[in-house]
């Protein structure tokens, strides 16, 4: 294959598979990397393909950058969310981005309860314990209620580095959030807000909201707005080998950030073309 990406390249949208391509890019080249794969469920999903096309200004919807939009529903497709071995799917991406990382790079894994427990064995065995940075609970109220278990609402995030000694992190640029007990402190201090700890309450995509795109696993810019403006400084380099509705380049576009988007979804690319119109395309 052809180089498709090397650093100083625009920002790129690849439509291919995810592994095959992450072998063929040069080693050391992000900073940082996101994945967002999928969660392994055991349920078929439902996909339903969407149409997005740029309106003229004023008509259609609004979305990301004030752009105006159209979006048409078309098939509903079914995917099983579901592998005969699942760590033989995942495991030789997670070995791709550890040698994709920079030494002063951060790979952030997002998953939920059903891998997350394997994904820190995996991950202590491939970097080193000593590269474990942090466990990110997303915390959200969304959804059915179990009545027969605790319901299940957060994700986990795992926070690994290349090199525990050299890691990039700049918790001066993230967004603070309101004090829970705004009280407690000096009206100063409840004024400009605290730290995000390991701990994020946040809200999924809003239904009407202007960032929503239809894609059904979209994730809020938000959250990744945190782990972009923590790990990766403007002008560097950020990869997401699961792009799904490019909330990675949104997100990256808006902070100054260079970004590579993969995906197998032709769904995926459909919606990642109108939100990123600047992206340069390849088909793999």
């Amino acid at each position: 294959m052809s180089a498709i990406w090397q650093p100083g390249s625009p920002d790129t949208i690849v439509h291919g598979d995810n592994l095959e391509v992450a072998r063929s890019l040069p080693d050391a080249s992000f900073r940082l990397i996101y994945l967002d794969p999928p969660f392994n469920t055991g349920k078929t999903q439902r996909r339903q393909r969407l149409t997005v096309t740029r309106a003229e200004e004023g008509d259609g919807r609004v979305g990301f950058g004030g752009r105006s939009y159209t979006a048409e529903r078309g098939a509903v497709s079914r995917y099983a969310d579901t592998f005969d071995d699942y760590w033989a799917f995942l495991e030789p991406r997670l070995v791709e981005t550890r040698r994709l990382l920079d030494d002063t790079g951060t790979l952030y894994l997002h998953l939920d309860y059903r891998e997350a427990h394997y994904a820190k064995v995996a991950l202590d065995r491939l970097f080193g314990r000593e590269c474990f940075l942090n466990e990110i609970i997303w915390a959200y109220d969304y959804g059915g209620k179990s009545t027969r278990r605790w319901p299940s609402k957060h994700d986990t995030i795992l926070v690994y580095v290349k090199n525990p000694d050299r890691y990039f992190f700049d918790s001066a640029t993230v967004d603070r959030e309101p004090y829970m007990a705004p009280g407690l402190v000096t009206p100063e201090k409840a004024e400009r807000g605290k730290l995000p700890t390991d701990v994020w309450w946040h809200t999924i995509v809003p239904t009407n909201g202007a960032e929503r795109t239809g894609y059904a696993t979209q994730k809020p810019e938000g959250i990744l707005r945190r782990i972009v403006q923590a790990s990766s400084a403007p002008g560097d380099a950020v990869l997401d080998l699961f792009a799904g509705s490019g909330t990675t380049g949104a997100v990256a576009t808006a902070l100054g950030r260079r970004y590579l988007l993969v995906d197998e979804s032709a769904d995926a690319i459909a919606v990642m073309r109108a939100r990123l119109p600047d992206a340069r395309i390849v088909e793999v």
